[in-house]
């Protein structure tokens, strides 16, 4: 049977992250590819006793349904931890507990852009992201992402049009690129969206694997009025799969965001919003963090070794002090085919996966010479024969 889809869908194309990690199922291959936290840094044993005790003692409330606007301990519990951050301000901000923060994205987009309207984003950005803000039908623009954050001039040329409704960042150890933005920067682009009366959603999943260097304040910390959006998630402090997030919004949009999520799921899985509670209740979740760092450091500094001794001296990369990626950058000249070809002969031949940049661009027609790496997941040897493997294939296409 042929099928008509809707337009809604027509136009969106699977993820290439997803379809490069359908070669993670063999295991000769090193993936480079993933965005997932490390195995090691898991509470795993943590999580195992905390959930017994709950399927032992409250089964009825664990498998029963709960409130959309998320289980009432848990929210009271984010809602301190967000307070001590400056995050949150009991007099106009509420929360919601989410699906994981892809989820919290994509009802803020939702219920503030109709179609036609324009987010802008970092470009390159979270292919995930990007992705939920197209099925809208918005016009989805990019803004050319710099070392220490979003082109502040460039931004405000494209708010001057008027019909910004959103503005998509990743301030911390940016997906894809592991780039930070500056708390300058940080300011001039909440008074420019300010000005020109534009929503930022500020997408923060990688805020707390800071390992290196000084902590900068969230956007959301100089917001007096509700407008920026603060969007978290427990997925790479505790755990992927239990599928929990959450959002610190102005009432009236929390309250929009939770009609939104009662016909796309009705809530969050109650087992997993008691899980995260009881683990909050009893661990010191800011010296958990603090314990994650050491195995970030050793990790990222494992992978940055390995690409300063193996790789092609003519390959640029960053350098973050903290969170899940790094961002290779192929020599000047190269083309995006190359830079595909580079990818592709990576994992077919030689069984390293690594994601290519064409995952990020706003647009297909958009040029781009680099690709993602991702340090947490893989073994600590993987890592040293992946880079060896890696700048093998780099002197052999680009010289030494």
């Amino acid at each position: 049977m042929k099928y008509n889809f809707s337009e809604k869908v027509t136009h969106l194309q699977a993820s290439a992250i997803r379809e490069i990690l359908k070669y993670s199922a063999d295991p000769e291959v090193i993936s480079f590819a993933a965005g997932s936290p490390a195995p090691e840094a898991l509470p795993a044993k943590q999580l195992e006793e905390l959930s017994a005790q709950i399927l032992a003692q409250e089964p009825g409330i664990a498998f029963q349904y709960g409130v959309t606007e998320g289980y009432a301990p848990l929210r009271e519990e984010v809602k301190k931890m967000l307070t001590r951050r400056g995050c949150y301000d009991p007099e106009y901000d509420d929360v919601i507990i989410t699906s994981g923060a892809q989820q919290a994205n994509e009802l803020s987009a939702k219920v503030l852009c109709n179609e036609g309207d324009t987010i802008l984003a970092e470009s390159p950005s979270f292919i995930g992201s990007l992705n939920a803000f197209k099925s809208y039908h918005v016009d989805l623009q990019g803004v050319t992402l710099e070392s220490d954050g979003i082109n502040t001039e460039e931004l405000e040329e494209k708010l001057k049009t008027g019909n910004v409704k959103l503005v998509y960042l990743i301030p911390n150890f940016q997906n894809p690129t592991g780039n930070t933005m500056s708390w300058e920067k940080r300011v001039k682009t909440f008074e420019l969206c300010s000005k020109y009366s534009a929503v930022i959603l500020e997408d923060n999943p990688y805020g707390d694997l800071r390992f290196a260097g000084e902590d900068i304040k969230s956007i959301k910390t100089l917001d007096r009025e509700g407008s920026v959006i603060y969007s978290g998630t427990f997925s790479k402090i505790l755990s992927p799969g239990i599928r929990v997030g959450y959002v610190c919004a102005h009432k009236d949009i929390i309250q929009k965001i939770v009609v939104c999520k009662q016909v796309a799921d009705v809530h969050t899985t109650m087992w997993s919003q008691m899980l995260v509670y009881r683990f909050l209740k009893k661990y010191d979740i800011e010296e958990h963090i603090r314990n994650l760092h050491s195995v970030y450091e050793h990790k990222t500094n494992l992978m940055l070794d390995g690409i300063a001794q193996d790789f092609s001296s003519r390959i640029t990369y960053t350098k973050p002090q903290g969170g899940l990626f790094i961002w290779c950058e192929l020599p000047q000249g190269t083309s995006t085919k190359e830079m595909v070809d580079f990818c592709t002969c990576a994992v077919r031949d030689h069984k390293v996966a690594i994601v290519p940049g064409t995952a990020f661009v706003i647009n297909d027609t958009d040029e781009t010479r680099a690709f993602r790496l991702n340090f947490s997941t893989p073994a600590d040897d993987k890592i040293v024969k992946g880079c060896q493997i890696l700048g093998k294939l780099s002197k052999e296409m680009f010289g030494d």
